[in-house]
């Protein structure tokens, strides 16, 4: 039974010695430990081995029986940056996961980061990581610097994703009101899974989905509330005009089209999603290295839910190698 692990994150060691040449928006110190500690607006991040030592991470991988891990970037992003440095850093993140994915073939595939601060050159190279890096997409913020992901500047990325037929992983990150999460980490506990639902939402009502329907979409921790809350948001489409505008079907039949990432560890929740979205859109996801992430915990979770062994394995590997074309 393959497992690919889809939701996981890593930063370059190139990233990380761009940072701390000083030209930069986000800042760089080093903790007690040794572990870089990368500032940004409103948070920060510490970069512990797992984050940034493939060689270790492998070993790791090996040592849980995870066949293959889908790398992506994670907060702050490149476009925390001005658009020029956004572009060069993004360009040396997805060079760097190339470099990963050509040498250690099998044990790693990746998903692009883009510069969204500038949609031009967020396309550009996504053409780039797609046709030259061999990619079979990228991952979005829920937005980007507070402009939605359904805004309309955005269109011409979706436009070549469409052709691209390309998967848009949508990560969460400041989400608006982020004043209000403060206190007891609830930002990333409570605010991130605000970020994806209201983004999925967005796409959906702003008509993008409908508009675009090559592009495969995969939502982050499992959708947010989305799996919980697709009722009432079908029931808006019939109450309310407004919800009707760009979209000819209930909310629900666009969302039931998404893949919901299996970092969401409780088994209830895990059966919630599948019963919305079916056991060939859930992928499995253990959020490593974060503090929060856990491959044990996402191996455990997905091998108790009492579904047929069959489903489990599209959970736990086949639908993931099916959407990004792994061998």
């Amino acid at each position: 039974m393959r497992i690919i692990d889809f939701h996981n994150h890593f930063y370059p060691p190139a990233y990380l010695e761009a940072l701390k040449s000083g030209a930069s928006n986000v800042r760089v110190t080093i903790d007690a430990d040794g572990n870089p500690c990368l500032h940004y607006p409103g948070d920060y991040n510490i970069a512990v081995r797992g984050h940034r030592d493939i060689d270790y991470r492998e070993q790791v991988l090996a040592e849980h029986g995870v066949d293959t891990q889908v790398l992506s970037f994670t907060t702050p992003g490149t476009h925390v940056e001005s658009p020029a440095t956004a572009a060069r850093l993004a360009g040396l993140v997805n060079d760097a996961f190339a470099s990963i994915t050509g040498t250690r073939r099998g044990r790693f595939a990746a998903l692009a980061t883009l510069p969204l601060n500038d949609p031009g050159a967020s396309v550009l190279e996504l053409e780039r990581a797609c046709r030259q890096l061999g990619m079979r997409g990228a991952m979005l913020f829920g937005n980007v610097n507070g402009v939605a992901l359904s805004d309309e500047r955005f269109r011409p990325l979706y436009e070549a994703a469409n052709d691209l037929g390309a998967v848009l992983y949508i990560h969460p990150t400041h989400p608006v009101g982020v004043e209000a999460m403060t206190e007891f980490w609830l930002m990333p506990l409570v605010g991130f899974l605000f970020d994806t639902t209201l983004a999925a939402a967005k796409l959906v009502f702003s008509g993008v989905a409908e508009r675009f329907p090559r592009i495969r979409w995969v939502l982050g921790h499992l959708g947010g509330a989305i799996p919980y809350l697709a009722e009432r948001l079908d029931r808006g489409y019939y109450a309310f005009r407004e919800c009707r505008a760009n979209i000819s079907r209930p909310p629900s039949e666009y969302l039931k089209q998404f893949y919901f990432d299996a970092v969401n560890f409780d088994a209830r929740s895990l059966q919630l999603a599948i019963a919305f979205a079916g056991a060939d859109h859930i992928l499995a996801g253990s959020d490593y290295p974060h503090q929060i992430g856990s491959i044990p915990q996402m191996l455990a979770s997905i091998r108790a839910l009492p579904i047929p062994e069959a489903d489990k394995s599209k959970v736990l590997g086949l639908n993931a190698a099916g959407l990004l074309d792994l061998a």
